[in-house]
């Protein structure tokens, strides 16, 4: 599909852009009045909109502001004014009081595979065109020598040293971590880096300090600001704060090309912010959080370091260049990290990267007849600038081949009402009964029903986690995952998918109730559907009873799909009780009168060339003479008859013995186990795919 065009930029209007151009260059209106021969009531209606100036009028402002005419008509560039670039930090607070750290970034640990799911999902959840996917690039990059030393000297480091030094002397766990990042980098004289390139993303849109993208990621904690419809995973408040937590020097920065004009322009809006601890320098207490970029002059704001639009050679000397014009965000993380242990080369640090974007969205990167995928993920590693370890998409077929299967036989409408092969994908759908909120509805309303869709497939055979629902909502977004209780013995091994809310590929009013009740549900971590506040406090009562239907549903249908009866909760599981039933008399009332042996415990598994290994422990009544029991194996089918399978082995392995097919119990013995392996040769189907019965003759069989 191709590329979305970027926004075509649009001038700033003439009023708030004049006003701009006169605070940088320190005029007032009443300087500009007097230069161009005006009243200021003149300029206050041109700044007001109320008037603009003549042609001859635009070219003598121009000539004022020392810039052309072109820079006044078309207004998508301020007149340059030689303020510097610089951080500035944010002076302590008035009445004392002290932060030492970002509460948000202790939410999450500053692993690579979090920061993978919140920075991802941020980007999805602002995806622009939705005809097209968001791309993301993962970019990590060492430097040393030159290299790092320009790109010290591009961020102004020695300027941000001595905050560094003052907030690193504390006894706090922020403190101590900033020692241990600056005697490294003073010892090894290495730097990591990480950039994150989101494209078909909206950019950070809005104004420098009020409601926006930009003030929600730059300027505030715990602001989401997302405009999505409700389909949001609901980052930019806490998930924001990962990018920062993986710096070992808590500073990004950001470089964001916008999906609609601000100021009149959309490329190249640069700023970095740094998160420390309450600290001082020279005597001077500052509150820990700094920013780069440009005094601001607005009086309000004044000395503030504002974003600014940056020209090519400081956006690539801060390596925060972007490959194309396509609206997104670029953010670069300085110091980058894995604080969990897990990866301490490029390579490992490459690698768990590819995998978390592989095991969190995997889903987001599918596409098929009904939907196209939401999301397409590389990551690429360089050394000082050139590269080290190639770009590497990330592809959800060879990293979950079995997952990928039966969400695309979903998007494709290939699903199956019964699984009669290997490949097949089977759908039913899973009722969700939606809670009224608090003040909807009337009193023992029970709510509205949204069927989620459930997707089972067998599972593949590298498949390292087997067995559990994969349960998301909203972009395909993975909340958790369920293992189904009560699975019947010889379940084959599986992988399913359960669609709610949004994921369903479906609108409708059940569809956006599912998908906000379920929202509620789920903590900061977005990481289960379980009893939250937000969820008790807005919703009636019965919420939470609701959603634990839900999880049970989902393990019955499980059940149902897997062709297995329910399991009996009283004296053991029904199908074990079943697997070999035993009798040796001939008739009914005989029968009834007679004690058998009876299962007390039952093992089976299917090896890797499809035979099912059984091994089965007795309970056996005293007799008089021994047990002579014929086990027969058989597939049992759906339908039709049961076809018998060969033992390629039979063996006694406690207290009997087998001869000629039959296992024998000798008079006295209380307990006994038989062990056997079918002949995958004269299997049917394969064994993966059928389920096993064990007769006895004259008696019924069970499955396995």
């Amino acid at each position: 599909m191709p590329e979305s065009p970027p926004p075509a930029e649009r001038g700033e209007a003439f009023g708030p852009w004049l006003a701009r151009q006169l605070r940088r260059a320190g005029m007032s209106q009443t300087d500009l009045a007097t230069q161009v021969g005006k009243t200021r009531a003149a300029v206050s209606a041109w700044i007001n909109g109320r008037a603009e100036p003549r042609e001859e009028t635009k070219a003598r402002i121009a000539e004022i502001l020392g810039t052309d005419l072109a820079a006044i008509v078309t207004r998508t560039v301020d007149v340059p004014t030689g303020r510097p670039v610089r951080w500035h930090h944010r002076p302590a607070h008035a009445d004392g009081g002290r932060e030492y750290g970002n509460a948000a970034a202790f939410a999450f640990d500053a692993d690579l595979s979090v920061l993978a799911r919140e920075a991802t999902q941020n980007s999805l959840d602002e995806r622009y065109d939705d005809r097209s996917p968001v791309r993301v690039h993962y970019t990590l990059h060492e430097l040393d020598g030159p290299h790092l030393d320009a790109f010290l000297g591009a961020l102004r480091w020695n300027e941000l040293l001595p905050h560094y030094e003052e907030a690193s002397r504390g006894n706090q766990k922020v403190s101590r971590s900033l020692r241990s990042a600056l005697e490294d980098l003073a010892q090894e004289r290495r730097l990591r880096i990480l950039r994150i390139d989101d494209y078909n993303a909206a950019g950070l849109t809005g104004p420098e300090y009020s409601d926006g993208r930009f003030a929600a990621v730059v300027r505030r904690q715990l602001d989401s600001h997302k405009v999505t419809g409700g389909r949001a995973g609901g980052s930019y408040g806490l998930g924001k704060a990962t990018l920062w937590a993986t710096s070992r020097f808590g500073l990004v920065l950001i470089n964001s090309t916008l999906s609609e004009p601000h100021e009149g322009r959309t490329a190249g809006r640069v700023i970095g912010r740094m998160d420390l601890p309450w600290h001082e320098v020279d005597g001077e207490a500052y509150a820990g959080p700094a920013w780069l970029g440009e005094p601001d002059t607005d009086p309000e704001h004044e000395g503030v370091s504002r974003s600014w639009w940056a020209d090519d050679e400081t956006v690539h000397s801060l390596h925060l260049g972007r490959s194309s014009g396509q609206p997104g965000t670029s953010f670069l993380i300085v110091g980058a990290h894995d604080a969990s242990g897990d990866t301490e080369s490029l390579q490992e640090m490459h690698d768990k990267l590819v995998r978390s974007l592989a095991d969190g969205f995997w889903a987001a990167m599918l596409g098929g007849r009904s939907a196209g995928p939401l999301l397409e993920a590389r990551v690429t590693t360089l050394r000082n600038g050139e590269v080290y370890i190639p770009e590497q998409q990330v592809d959800p077929h060879f990293h979950h081949p079995a997952l990928s299967r039966a969400l695309q036989a979903y998007l494709d409408g290939d699903t199956v009402a019964e699984l009669t092969s290997a490949g097949q994908v089977v759908r039913a759908d899973v009722p969700l009964i939606v809670t009224p909120l608090k003040g909807q509805g009337r009193q023992r309303d029970k709510g509205r029903e949204h069927r989620a869709a459930l997707l089972l497939t067998p599972a593949d055979d590298n498949d390292a986690q087997i067995n559990r629902v994969v349960c998301m909502r909203g972009n395909r977004m993975t909340i958790t995952e369920q293992r189904p209780r009560d699975l019947p013995l010889g379940t084959p091994p599986f992988q399913a998918v359960l669609l709610a809310g949004y994921a369903t590929g479906r609108d409708g009013e059940d569809v956006a109730l599912a998908e906000a009740y379920l929202r509620a549900s789920e903590p900061p971590e977005h990481d289960r559907w379980d009893r939250t506040e937000e969820l008790t406090t807005a919703y009636q009562r019965g919420a939470l009873a609701r959603l634990k239907e839900f999880r049970s549903s989902i393990d019955k249908t499980v059940r149902l799909l897997l062709g297995k009866r329910e399991i009996a909760r009283s004296e053991g599981p029904a199908v074990l009780r079943e697997l070999l039933k035993l009798d040796t008399s001939t008739g009914p009332a005989g029968r009834r009168a007679q004690s058998f042996p009876t299962v007390r415990n039952i093992e089976a598994r299917v090896d890797d060339r499809g035979a099912w290994h059984v091994t089965v422990h007795l309970r056996l009544p005293d007799a008089p003479d021994p047990w002579v029991l014929a086990p027969v194996a058989k597939f049992d089918v759906r339908s039709g008859g049961r076809p018998s399978v060969d033992w390629e082995l039979l063996v006694g392995s406690e207290s009997c013995r087998a001869e000629n097919g039959t296992v024998i119990v000798e008079p006295g013995v209380r307990t006994a186990v038989f062990s056997g392996v079918t002949d995958p040769t004269t299997h049917p189907v394969q064994g993966r795919y059928a389920r096993l019965a064990v007769d006895v003759p004259k008696a019924r069989g069970g499955a396995a």
